[in-house]
């Protein structure tokens, strides 16, 4: 097995008294697409920080290509940062701007030109070359700034939220192109966002981050499909979370007792131990039971129409405390008001400590 990219080891910081990571280790591999995703607050900017070489740990150590890189600054550590607002010079040239960070390395004018223009052509603006970045729109100008950074090579790209400025249908362009441009490359992305759609249309590996901690981490696949944590459950996607205690186990299987009666589904966990249980709202079924887990009756409060499906949110009748998302067809005659039969599978429910 080949050593790690990035190695952070037992990484804390504060603010003056106020902690913003909380012992965090992570491993980066080579040629991965790594997501960092929480809210604000979770310490995720913190940490692309510190991996920068803008912030220094108040404990733990970076190691980068098996060097320790803990205090190392910015421009001495293998690393290049975008962030959100691109930090274009506007006064320079498009290839003036691609070329800075080689200017600084010494580099010579003819050398930095053809660089620039293989950077550009990367990321489909060779045309671009001589233009101002006021000539460009704002993915284009997103853009330069990609090339800008992958010019001088990097072992780590870190984006800082580099997608927030644009709109809705130029993000998911981007999104694209980043992904692309990351395969071709092969450099390691390093790439915070609070963007949960974000995270699973880019990330070979997703790392959910609340409170200065790891939630959980791994494929996107995995972190959607079974959560580790309540907080992940509900940060990566949306969950109807229903609160239980654990009965006796036995065969591999638990019963949990519900609001809603006892639940028997795969898993362990000590009998009378507080459990959760979070559904998907894809693994909800309405009106007619399909499933083999019944989950009562629902009073529908709002139905949203999203184009390929409709969101629904629902108060169960058992348990107004308790409201269930759902994903419905798009065909789907339903409508706020109704009261609708609300079923699973056991396979589909995600077991949680509480």
């Amino acid at each position: 097995m080949s050593a790690p990219l990035v190695d952070i080891r037992n990484v804390s910081h504060r603010f003056g008294q106020f902690p913003v990571l909380k012992n965090v280790s992570l491993i980066i591999e080579p040629g991965s697409y790594t997501i960092l995703l929480g809210p604000s607050g979770s310490g995720k900017t913190t940490l692309l920080s510190i991996l920068g070489g803008f912030v220094t740990p108040s404990e733990g150590k970076v190691f980068i290509r098996g060097e320790d890189c803990t205090s190392v600054p910015p421009a001495k550590r293998p690393t290049t940062t975008v962030f959100q607002d691109y930090a274009l010079f506007p006064h320079m040239s498009v290839g003036s701007n691609v070329g800075f960070g080689l200017r600084m390395q010494g580099v010579d004018g003819a050398t930095r030109a053809t660089k620039s223009r293989e950077a550009l052509a990367l990321v489909g603006l060779a045309a671009a070359f001589d233009k101002k970045p006021h000539q460009l729109s704002g993915g284009q100008r997103q853009r330069v700034a990609l090339a800008r950074a992958l010019v001088i090579e990097p072992a780590v790209l870190l984006l800082d939220e580099p997608l927030g400025a644009l709109d809705l249908k130029l993000r998911r362009q981007m999104q694209d192109e980043l992904k692309a441009i990351q395969k071709r490359v092969g450099t390691a992305f390093v790439h915070v966002t609070h963007d949960q759609e974000e995270a699973m249309a880019l990330a070979d590996h997703c790392v959910v981050m609340n409170d200065g901690r790891i939630e959980d981490e791994g494929p996107p696949e995995r972190v959607y499909a079974r959560p580790k944590t309540r907080f992940s459950a509900t940060f990566m996607g949306e969950s109807t979370i229903l609160a239980g205690k654990a009965g006796d186990p036995g065969d591999g299987r638990i019963t949990v007792i519900t609001s809603l009666g006892a639940v028997s589904l795969p898993g362990t966990s000590p009998a009378g131990a507080g459990v959760a249980l979070a559904i998907r709202p894809e693994h909800l079924s309405l009106g007619e039971a399909k499933g083999d887990v019944a989950l009562g009756t629902a009073k529908v409060s709002d139905v949203v129409f999203q184009g390929s499906f409709k969101r629904v949110l629902a108060s169960s009748t058992q348990d107004p405390a308790l409201q269930f998302i759902a994903k419905a067809p798009a065909s789907a005659s339903i409508q706020a008001g109704d009261t609708i039969a609300v079923s699973c599978n056991a396979q589909d429910v995600i077991l949680l400590a509480d």
